[in-house]
């Protein structure tokens, strides 16, 4: 299917099939698309925790009690669950590996636009440090692009999935030590195969109008 189908088909899955389970090969895609997925000043403040097995998926289950209980059997019947994490802070040792990165893969014909990069991604850092204070909030802005571009993919690989906020991120934190290696819990997608009972699989799709939305100029 083309882009813009893959658009219209996908869905939120509100109940998967516990019985397909996604191939080694299409969750390579996946991981593929969380890889390379775009982030401001290419910054990739992520970590991803996949659960592939019912082991896995249990222990991603933590984050869903009490409150978020609703959301338990969607982690639990999916193939696949992917825990979506934020870097805490982002230092000048992980902008320099960064580039070193970038170096190593030859974005740096010239050996001189190393040093422009790490500065010009310094620069765009220390606007969030210092002077809008908001340097976890823009990290986290950029699982939301990843998290859009995977669902997307998702769509076109014929993939059902559900991008889940109502989580406790304490709970999952402490579950994975994630605070300790440098990044705190925001959001999960489970992926897996619609079940045929999926209520909202059968309800069309509803955006608001163009004529709402766009402004031409």
């Amino acid at each position: 299917m083309d882009i813009v189908q893959a658009a219209q088909w996908r869905y939120a899955t509100k109940k998967f099939d516990p019985n397909r389970s996604i191939s080694e090969k299409e969750f390579d895609a996946i991981k593929d698309l969380l890889r390379w997925s775009p982030s401001s000043v290419n910054s990739q403040p992520w970590h991803f925790v996949i659960a592939d097995t019912p082991e896995g998926r249990q222990r991603i289950s933590v984050g869903t009690q009490g409150p978020f209980s609703a959301n338990e059997p969607k982690v639990l019947d999916a193939s696949h669950v992917v825990l979506f994490c934020a870097k805490l802070d982002m230092d000048e040792t992980y902008l320099q590996r960064i580039t070193d990165v970038e170096a190593d893969d030859g974005r740096f014909p010239d050996p001189s636009g190393k040093d422009v990069a790490n500065q010009v991604r310094a620069f765009y850092l220390n606007i969030h440090r210092t002077e809008l204070k908001d340097t976890p909030h823009w990290m986290e802005k950029q699982l939301y692009l990843n998290m859009g571009n995977v669902l997307l993919g998702a769509g076109a690989l014929g993939i059902d999935a559900v991008p889940i906020e109502g989580i406790d991120p304490t709970a999952l934190n402490q579950e994975f030590g994630l605070i300790e290696k440098g990044y705190t819990a925001v959001a999960l997608i489970a992926f897996g195969y619609r079940h045929p009972d999926d209520f909202n699989a059968k309800l069309p799709k509803s955006r608001l109008p163009e004529s709402e939305i766009f402004t031409q100029v």
